[in-house]
């Protein structure tokens, strides 16, 4: 075992310098001890995500997993046609987002950590693979710990103390108001603010927390100025030294904090069709915290948590489990 433990059979085996790991040792099918649970929490707060493969899970299954870590979430803030009789899981299927987005393969196709325009991100995602393509469909993750403490003291001592402002559907235009389900999501803003530099709540190391996919601008600056400390922050975190690239099998897992990563979906699909299909649960998280000790503030919408938001219009329910 390269860095796992002999008493519950986990085996840790790290695929970079910085960030990811994968565990092996462990049959999630079946019920899996504390020790074991514990081991697993202590391999994704150091690795940052940890990936699993050849996991035949349902939703329940996927669910009840989770469940070991934290609450699970509802799907998304802006999902109003959930699973039957699964709200917690969030399809990532081009099919679906065809008829909300137009042809794409994820919520966000650029950098992102997961829902922060909300007050309270999700702590961490659980993401299981069904379909996949044989090739191509990559997903990479970033360590924002390693990419802060990977800048100069001088820059951290400036990012220390700033705000940043996070707005779901960032860059989305005039046209997008012409899709229904785009014009929902501008017409239900979910808007907070954020430290520029969070403390995690475990383990006290402080990580970057800007998004380009989700970041609008630094709070008290100059639109100059924002611009470039963003640009200098996004270019840090997105280092192929801090990353991880995961290529995916069906039944394969990726957990990851999203306290402390960021991550990029495929980008190599777009000249293909090709199915892709994954599911998707995420962990209710806290109000994040700066480093002088001020917690993010809620600008639009709700926090993110166990039911949908009530701004939500209901349709009925027709997107069936696909199960291994």
């Amino acid at each position: 075992m390269a860095d796992g433990s002999a008493r519950t059979g986990v085996d840790v085996r790290p695929l970079s310098g910085h960030t990811g790991a994968e565990i092996r040792g462990v049959d999630l099918t079946r019920p899996v001890g504390d020790q074991a649970i514990a081991d697993i929490r202590a391999a994704l707060l150091k690795w940052k995500v940890v990936f699993f493969r050849g996991q035949e899970l349902g939703h329940s299954e996927q669910i009840a997993f989770a469940k070991r870590f934290g609450d699970v979430t509802y799907a998304h803030p802006h999902e109003d046609d959930p699973i039957e009789g699964f709200p917690e899981i969030l399809p990532i299927d081009r099919r679906r987002y065809d008829s909300k987005y137009g042809r794409r393969y994820s919520y966000e196709s650029r950098w992102h950590t997961d829902v922060t325009a909300a007050v309270n991100p999700p702590a961490a995602s659980i993401l299981r693979a069904h379909a996949v393509p044989e090739y191509g469909g990559d997903t990479t993750w970033t360590n924002l710990v390693a990419a802060y403490e990977g800048l100069s003291p001088a820059i951290r001592t400036l990012v220390d103390g700033l705000r940043a402002e996070h707005r779901f559907g960032l860059g989305f235009s005039a046209q997008d108001q012409e899709n229904g389900y785009l014009k929902h999501v501008c017409n239900n803003p979910l808007v907070a603010i954020h430290p520029v530099v969070r403390v995690h709540p475990e383990t006290g190391e402080r990580a970057i927390f800007v998004s380009p996919g989700f970041t609008s601008h630094i709070v008290g600056a100059s639109r100059l100025e924002s611009r470039r400390i963003l640009d200098l922050l996004f270019e840090e975190i997105t280092r192929p030294k801090y990353t991880v690239r995961f290529k995916w099998e069906p039944r394969s897992i990726a957990f990851w904090d999203n306290r402390a990563t960021a991550h990029l979906g495929p980008q190599d699909l777009d000249h293909r069709d090709v199915e892709r299909i994954l599911y998707r649960v995420t962990l209710i998280g806290d109000v994040p915290v700066g480093v002088d000790g001020v917690r993010s503030e809620l600008v639009a919408g709700e926090p993110f948590g166990v039911r949908a938001p009530e701004k939500l219009v209901r349709r009925p329910a027709r997107t069936q489990e696909v199960r291994p």
